[in-house]
């Protein structure tokens, strides 16, 4: 006998699409990545090959998970499709903190879409923690592991002395 889940909750959404653990926490599948390539040479020296143009996955949090500091060679979009709001915090390179609202209720300072800005490091968790959200993720040039960095909290703290109580919550890595 098939269990019955309900729609509208996080176990829905990763039943229905296939999601799976990704190493930065929550739940992920790979849902487009470009055919068409930009060579090597064509690319900026931080990329160590070719890229595809563009990638894009779903993510999805649920309860206490929470997207663990990291950075990308790559800009990326955050997209808010169901659930609860999320919030991503971003360090700058000159240590600056960004906090964005992402979901759909405007009059709370939410917004459907963010952009995170290539080689910056950021975090995300949901808003309420008995919730879940449901986004996705683009990113161009197209989203390849070798330009992932998971952050180190030691690393992190020692870089960012003034963000150690929110480094502390949100990384994985000591």
């Amino acid at each position: 006998m098939k269990k019955i889940i309900s729609a509208g909750t996080a176990e829905y959404w990763i039943n229905q699409l296939r999601l799976r653990p990704h190493p930065e926490g929550g739940y992920y599948r790979e849902t487009y990545r470009s055919l068409e390539i930009i060579p090597k040479a064509d690319l900026p020296k931080r990329y160590s090959g070719k890229r595809s143009f563009a990638t894009a996955i779903y993510f999805l949090l649920r309860g206490n998970q929470f997207s663990a500091f990291h950075r990308l060679k790559s800009d990326e979009i955050w997209h808010f499709y169901n659930g609860s709001p999320v919030y991503i915090f971003v360090i700058g390179k000159e240590g600056h903190l960004t906090t964005a609202k992402l979901g759909l209720d405007a009059e709370e300072d939410e917004q459907p879409q963010f952009v995170i800005k290539a080689g910056t490091w950021f975090a995300a968790k949901l808003g309420k923690a008995k919730s879940y959200a449901l986004i996705g993720c683009t990113v161009t040039p197209g989203f390849d592991f070798a330009d992932f960095e998971m952050g180190k909290r030691s690393e992190l703290r020692r870089q960012f002395p003034r963000h150690c109580a929110l480094i502390e919550q949100l990384t994985i890595n000591r």
